[in-house]
């Protein structure tokens, strides 16, 4: 008689899956502890990735390899005396999930050290619970520095019925005057990176000014073209300690970015100096403060000596305008995309809009909707992504199910060489979707690549700022060829009438459009601090030696110089690492 054993699948319980996160990390603050790197290498994967925040190393630091991983963490364990380590109670639970095809057990932990608490992320390969493959340690406070939030509320004169003596709106004004003061840190740019540095400062109790060279807070969104929108959708672009509304739409209008960011700085009781132009700097190296020149909206001059300058007013500050062939001949409109606000001045003319980034696809979908003749001009080849469904896969840690803090420390653990892999899986499948799009387009004769090693937009956008299209519909004109589309190596040179190309053609514009990108914030130093600091600075932005985006939210080589970037979340998530930095140098520990 045969008979048949099924087997039957063992399926964990949340007590399971604890039941290991809380034992390796048992295990790995016990060998910290010993100061023995073999035995702590063994509880990692022989392939693994650890990613540092302030909490081991002050700084921003990737590693890989287990051996790598545990020389760094048992040599900088004598210092920072880390203990503690276990499952954090109030987070996301350890669940299973699948990262980059690999079956891991993730786990949200907090712990302390020498001077502060955080929390990390670990995720346990299955197939093997006693090692890991991802290790992420960061720092989220400094021991009797905590943040005022929550049951910390702030109290004090300010918030009491201060009878016969000046109110809550008598000290704001006096605070934002700095008239007997200067600021310890000076924030240049008043965007979401600027007032989010700004808020964390504010917290850590870091006398912080922003200026910003625009009337309003928030005209940095206001003044761009008439029909901009946010990319991506609200839940990734939450603001710190304040997320938008519920009611907010999905895709936010730029104009309503500008009025809440006027009204997040105002909320958050940040002092902003408006209408305030940087136009030097100089650092004292002996009294290690900076003497920089603001140009208020009157045209007085106030000269103010703070320890840190961030520079928060974009990855790329400054309109780059190439030196083309016959440029200057152009008779007609012309000017950089930045200056570009509606095309209902054109209606019924002419326009070539040079450039087929996310800038130059908007503007020319902006000009042909107001009944522009429109035809833009691709330089080189260019990355396009459909907004829905392609674009949306980027974020779908956030549709996941855990809250937002979670979903940030989760994303914060991926290391350059994760990074690759994830973005090259997601163009992957972005392909797929987008497959009669990218067929279109190249049928139509537009240039399409998938960037450096296949990994997209995404990476185009950390190596180099530009040179992809997020799809608006834009994609859908060329195709249908109600928007033209040149070629930049077609074209001789411009002329008076337009654009002359080689076959002896003239392609006329009454309007020049120039979306040819920004020069990087190197250049942004170099001209307002000099040769000298921008040299030591070195690159701005794009992917540095370690794989980290380079002197962005971290000490840079100049010190007390700092800088800000990236979208809303990059900036949520990286402005509390700038704060707890700045403070942990003004208390000595750093």
């Amino acid at each position: 008689m045969n008979s048949t054993i099924l087997a039957t699948p063992i399926i964990d319980t949340p007590d399971d899956l604890r039941t290991a996160a809380a034992q390796w990390l048992k295990s790995f603050e016990s060998r910290l502890n010993m100061g023995d790197a073999s035995r702590l290498a063994a509880l990692f994967a022989s392939e693994c990735h650890y990613r540092d925040i302030l909490a081991f190393s002050w700084t921003l630091r990737p590693a890989a390899g287990a051996q790598t991983i545990a020389d760094f963490l048992t040599s900088a364990q004598t210092k920072v005396q880390a203990k503690n380590f276990v499952l954090a109670e109030a987070r996301t639970a350890p669940r299973k999930v699948r990262r980059l095809g690999i079956e891991v057990i993730e786990a949200i932990f907090k712990f302390e050290t020498a001077t502060g608490r955080g929390h990390g992320v670990v995720r346990l390969l299955e197939s093997n619970r006693e090692q890991a493959w991802v290790l992420l340690t960061t720092l989220d406070e400094l021991k009797g520095h905590e943040e005022q939030i929550g049951e910390n509320r702030p109290s004090g004169d300010a918030y009491s019925r201060n009878f016969g003596g000046a109110n809550w709106l008598d000290q704001r004004t006096q605070e934002r005057a700095f008239e007997d003061r200067d600021p310890v840190v000076l924030v240049v740019g008043g965007g979401q990176n600027g007032l989010a540095v700004a808020a964390r400062l504010k917290q850590q109790g870091i006398d912080t000014l922003v200026v910003d060279k625009y009337p309003r807070i928030g005209d940095n969104w206001r003044v761009r073209y008439h029909s901009l929108a946010l990319h991506n959708q609200v839940h990734v672009n939450h603001l710190p300690y304040m997320p938008f509304p519920p009611t907010y739409p999905k895709y936010i209008p730029k104009d309503m970015l500008g009025n809440w960011l006027e009204m997040y700085a105002e909320a958050m009781q940040l002092n902003c100096w408006t209408g305030t132009e940087f136009t030097k700097g100089s650092f004292d190296s002996s009294t290690k403060r900076w003497t920089v020149t603001l140009k208020r909206e009157d045209g007085s001059e106030r000269v103010l000596r703070p320890r840190h300058v961030i520079f928060s007013n974009g990855t790329s500050g400054i309109a780059r305008v190439p030196d083309l062939p016959g440029l200057k001949d152009f008779a007609g409109d012309k000017f950089h995309s930045h200056g570009f606000k509606s095309g209902i001045p054109w209606r019924g003319k002419k326009a070539l809009v040079l450039g087929t980034g996310n800038s130059g696809h908007d503007i020319a979908q902006d000009l042909y909707s107001n009944g522009v003749d429109t035809a833009i001009i691709q330089r080189g080849s260019t990355t396009v992504v459909s907004i829905d469904p392609s674009a949306k896969l980027n974020y779908a840690l956030y549709e996941e199910g855990p809250p937002l803090e979670d979903c940030d420390l989760i994303a914060t653990a991926t290391t350059y060489p994760l990074l690759i892999r994830a973005y090259q899986a997601t163009v992957k499948r972005m392909v797929e979707l987008d497959k009669d799009l990218i067929a279109a387009l190249k049928a139509r004769g537009f240039k399409y690549d998938l960037g450096e090693d296949e990994t997209g937009h995404q990476m185009k956008y950390r190596r180099r700022g530009g040179g992809y299209y997020l799809n608006a519909g834009c994609s859908d004109l060329i195709i249908d060829h109600k928007i033209g589309l040149l070629q930049f190596d077609d074209i001789e040179k411009f002329v008076p009438e337009g654009a002359l190309m080689k076959d002896g053609t003239i392609h006329k514009a009454d309007l020049l459009v120039l979306a040819t990108g920004y020069y990087s914030q190197q250049e942004v130093v170099r001209r307002l601090m000099g040769d000298e600091v921008a040299d030591r600075v070195g690159q701005v932005w794009g992917v540095g030696a370690n794989g980290e985006l380079a002197n962005m939210w971290t000490r840079t080589p100049q010190e007390g110089l700092w800088f800000m970037g990236g979208a809303l979340a990059q900036g949520r998530i990286y402005s509390k690492y700038v704060a707890l930095q700045i403070k942990a140098i003004e208390l000595g520990l750093m």
